[in-house]
């Protein structure tokens, strides 16, 4: 089963964020791609979603009203998914709502179900230039709403400085140095009604090749570059239900690497590898085969803290990394290690 890219699109409320979407929507059709969009709103009302909806051409669309998408509507990110999916797009777009922590939403696509039918390839977060130097002092008192927009830079891929034309070149250069004191890596873009050249945005995505899958409309489906940073590339092999995809390479900064789990492994060891593995590493789960246990455990790491639970899970189990820059080598190197230490 092929998986589908997916895009985040994220940033503050008023940001420009369904702006850049209907663009990169239009741009995805004259490349002659299928696109999907999930959308979310907070309010009851769905005022973005119409301005897609009205399209005349067909648009598979699922929206999630009156909740941030990463909190109390999370339960629901895979259903929609999973709906959007059954379409057969060639690229999926997740719009969130202006509260919305992109990480949440990386951990929601690892679910068992999510695994091997969709792929995170980007985070795009749009800033609005007149006012996110004032956000730490206009939302001091709330912390995890500070926390939040400060996450939106930190693991975005690409930021965006948008409605430029209001604001002087010296609040410009202020803007680009508080943002590089989050995220110095990710290219920077200033403009205005979030127009951007799409292309790098589509770079890392290319038409497959003859004889792999068609989408709906005949049209060619994706498969990932080559990256300088990959490790060497896995052979596919088709996935039955519950099993681990093969590696993909993720060409986010917010990478994930699953690892197979052949054997019971007691909570100990398993946690003494995952803190090993990497200081850029953000949260960790999986459904884990315990000695003496005769069901699964589901092991959830975030906050430097592990939770255990037993699970209803019976498919193949797996351990899901979420982080920055994680390195799959050699990641996939020291579990392999672990496991011969362990016979």
């Amino acid at each position: 089963m092929k998986r589908i890219p997916a895009l985040i699109v994220s940033g503050f409320l008023g940001s420009g964020k369904t702006t850049l979407l209907l663009q990169l929507v239009q741009s995805a059709r004259e490349r002659g791609l299928r696109p999907a969009v999930l959308m979310n709103e907070l309010g009851r009302l769905d005022v973005d979603g119409h301005l897609l909806s009205g399209d005349a051409s067909a648009l598979p669309l699922a929206k999630l009203l009156d909740g941030c998408i990463c909190c109390d509507r999370k339960s629901e990110i895979a259903a929609s998914v999973e709906t959007l999916l059954d379409t057969e797009p060639d690229v999926l777009f997740i719009e969130l709502t202006g509260v919305a922590n992109p990480e949440e939403i990386a951990d929601a696509l690892t679910e068992p179900r999510m695994l091997r039918r969709v792929v995170l390839r980007r985070i795009v977060t749009v800033l609005d230039a007149e006012h996110v130097l004032e956000y730490n002092s206009i939302f001091a008192s709330d912390r995890s709403l500070v926390h939040t927009l400060r996450r939106q830079i930190e693991v975005a891929d690409s930021l965006i400085v948008n409605k430029i034309d209001l604001v002087s070149q010296q609040q410009l250069a202020k803007i680009e140095k508080a943002i590089r004191a989050r995220n110095p890596q990710a290219p920077i873009t200033c403009t205005t009604h979030s127009r951007i050249d799409l292309d790098a945005l589509f770079a890392v995505l290319t038409p497959s090749a003859p004889g792999v899958r068609q989408s709906v409309a005949g049209k060619p489906g994706f498969v990932a570059q080559t990256s300088v940073r990959s490790a060497a590339p896995t052979r596919p092999r088709p996935a039955a239900d519950g099993d681990v995809p093969a590696p993909t390479r993720s060409f986010s900064r917010l990478g994930t690497v699953s690892l197979p789990i052949n054997e019971a492994v007691s909570k100990a060891q398993l946690e003494k590898f995952v803190r090993t593995c990497s200081p850029n590493l953000l949260r960790a789960k999986g459904y884990i085969p315990l000695p003496g246990e005769p069901r699964l455990a589901l092991m959830q790491f975030a906050g430097k803290r592990f939770t255990w639970e037993p699970a209803p899970y019976t498919g193949e189990p797996y351990l899901v990394l979420i982080g920055l820059e994680l390195d799959e080598a050699e990641i996939t190197r020291k579990w392999s290690l672990e496991q011969v230490r362990k016979r």
